[in-house]
C-alpha cells in the first residue's frame, strides 16, 4: 500500500464487503429501541511533516489521515470525547449518507462536494445513548478548510495521520470497573494542534475494527492500560 490510491481502493473494498469477522463487539441489550444515527469516517491525504513517524509493516502511506473532532466538555452526552463527525438521521435526510455529510459540514465546515462516498458499513448499536449508528466511509477527493463551527458542540477539529493511530506506542486499552464488573476497550493516544487526546469508547472501537478488517493493524500491547481522562 505504498500509494494513497491503494488505500482508497482498500477502503472502498471494505465498504462494499462489510465488517466480516472484524465486526465491533457491541451488545445492544434486550431493551434497545434505537434512534438512527450516522458518522462520517473520512480519509484523505495531507502533507504531514513529522519525520520521526515510524515505518509500519502494513506500509500504510504516511500522508494518509482521518478526520476527527473533540466534543465540547459541556455536552450532556459523550462530553469531551474524540469522535467522528456525525449525529442523528433527521426526517429531512434522504439516508444515512446525507445525514453524515450534513453533520460533518455543520460540525467541521467541510465542503461535502469534495467528499467521495465509498460506501457504508453495517450499522453498529450504541446502547449507552440508544442509537444505531451507520458508519459512512468517505475519501476526501478535494479537501476543504476545517474549523470548529459551533464551540457549544466541538472543542477542536483535526486530521490525524493513520500511521500515528497504528503506531503500537500510541495504542492501549481503557478499563471501566463498576460493581465488580470490568469493561475493556481499545484506545489510541494522539497529538493534534499541540494537545494530547485520547480516542476511546465507540470511536476507538470503530477504528480498531476497521483497521483489523483492512489488515492494517500492527501488533500492540493489549495489556497496557491507559487512564481515562478525568
Amino acid at each position: 500500500m505504498a500509494q494513497d490510491g491503494s488505500a482508497r481502493a482498500a477502503l472502498a473494498a471494505v465498504a462494499a464487503a462489510g465488517w466480516g469477522d472484524a465486526a465491533p463487539p457491541f451488545e445492544p441489550g434486550d431493551t434497545f429501541s434505537p434512534r438512527r444515527a450516522a458518522v462520517l469516517m473520512l480519509f484523505g491525504t495531507l502533507d504531514h511533516t513529522a519525520s520521526d513517524r515510524p515505518a509500519l509493516a502494513s506500509a500504510v502511506p504516511r500522508e494518509l489521515d482521518v478526520l476527527l473532532l473533540a466534543r465540547a466538555a459541556t455536552l450532556r452526552s459523550h462530553a469531551g470525547e474524540v469522535a467522528f463527525p456525525g449525529g442523528r438521521v433527521d426526517p429531512g435526510d434522504a439516508d444515512a449518507v446525507a445525514a453524515a455529510l450534513r453533520e460533518a459540514q455543520e460540525e467541521t465546515g467541510l465542503d461535502p462536494r469534495g467528499v467521495e462516498v465509498l460506501g457504508t458499513l453495517p450499522s453498529v448499536p450504541l446502547a449507552f445513548s440508544n442509537h444505531l449508528v451507520r458508519p459512512v466511509i468517505g475519501w476526501w477527493r478535494d479537501p476543504s478548510p476545517i474549523r470548529v463551527v459551533d464551540d457549544q458542540e466541538s472543542a477542536a477539529v483535526f486530521r490525524v495521520p493513520v500511521a500515528d493511530l497504528l503506531d503500537p506506542a500510541h495504542r492501549g486499552v481503557t478499563v471501566i470497573r463498576r460493581s465488580g464488573q470490568e469493561w475493556r476497550g481499545p484506545a489510541f493516544t494522539i497529538e493534534a494542534d499541540g494537545d494530547e487526546h485520547l480516542v476511546w469508547g465507540f470511536t476507538a472501537m470503530l477504528l480498531d475494527a476497521l483497521f483489523a478488517r483492512l489488515g492494517w493493524t500492527e501488533p500492540w500491547d493489549r495489556d497496557r492500560e491507559i487512564p481515562l481522562p478525568g
